[in-house]
């Protein structure tokens, strides 16, 4: 037996990459807190409860990674499931990242380390998703009630990616075990972009008229925290706008052509895709 064992298998990008694999005809284990009743072929997994990590890997030759989301210490909860993986036999692991790398959060980096140091280890850095413009996202939130972004970022620029881009992408690396596989991608979209970009596409796009309201990073972390993010990761997500104001998190890559053949989404594309989110209420 063997599949590929896909943790956060309900949310975005885990969902649409289930999706991917079982049309390629490959089994796909989608893993969550609360799997579908209605998905055979779902299972429990809880990074808080070692005891989920067992049934999920069994039979599963490949895994794909989605660390703790709202982290910034995530590698106590990952290290154990790298380590029960190796012992499964675990032929190929790929696991979501991020191109950004959260203030005061070094166990993400060394957590990326060790999955590079598996056999078979990938590691995607993903820039900015384009969905956080998508509810239940306090950026997108913000959008549907008052017609504004806030933001800490000013005109700072970010490689934003389609999900379903870095799920293609992922699938790419699953689906076939004789793919050759760096042991790092950057992920993004075709170009940087800022909020003010992001806000005019969407105004034309959609006839919905979206400002731009520039706020301190100290403000966008009490919003953070108001949507209900813990303050740690609230904070350190509300200095990662530092950072992109500063240019710092400006990069593009070629990965997702690279690896699908096919060139990413541009954010008008996305918009498109989604403009029924936009209607005013």
């Amino acid at each position: 037996m063997s599949g590929v064992l896909v943790t956060g298998g309900t949310g975005r990008t885990g969902r649409t990459l289930v999706r991917e694999l079982r049309n390629a005809g490959v089994q796909a284990r989608a893993a969550s807190r609360n799997p579908a009743a209605a998905d055979p072929d779902a299972i429990r997994f809880d990074w808080s409860d070692p005891i989920t990590y067992g049934p999920a890997l069994d039979g599963m030759d490949r895994v794909f990674l989605l660390p703790p989301v709202e982290s910034v210490d995530p590698l106590p909860l990952v290290e154990p499931f790298l380590r029960r993986a190796q012992r499964a036999g675990v032929r190929r692991l790929v696991m979501l990242g991020s191109a950004i790398v959260l203030p005061n959060a070094p166990s993400a980096v060394e957590m990326a380390a060790q999955v590079r140091a598996q056999p078979g280890g990938v590691v995607l850095r993903a820039s900015g998703f384009m969905q956080n413009f998508l509810r239940p996202h306090p950026l997108a939130e913000h959008i549907n009630r008052l017609g504004e972004i806030r933001t800490a970022a000013g005109d700072g620029r970010l490689g934003w990616v389609d999900a379903r881009d870095v799920a293609a992408s992922a699938a790419a690396l699953l689906a076939d075990l004789g793919v050759d596989a760096r042991s790092d991608y950057l992920i993004t979209g075709p170009h940087g972009m800022g909020y003010p970009q992001a806000a005019q596409i969407i105004t034309a796009r959609t006839g919905r008229q979206v400002r731009v309201e520039h706020v301190t990073e100290e403000d966008q972390a009490a919003a953070y925290r108001a949507s209900g993010m813990p303050t740690e990761f609230a904070a350190a997500l509300a200095a990662v706008e530092r950072k992109i104001k500063e240019g710092r998190e400006d990069q593009v890559s070629t990965a997702v052509l690279e690896l699908t053949g096919r060139p990413p989404r541009a954010f008008a594309e996305f918009v498109a895709d989604h403009a029924y989110e936009w209607a005013q209420e």
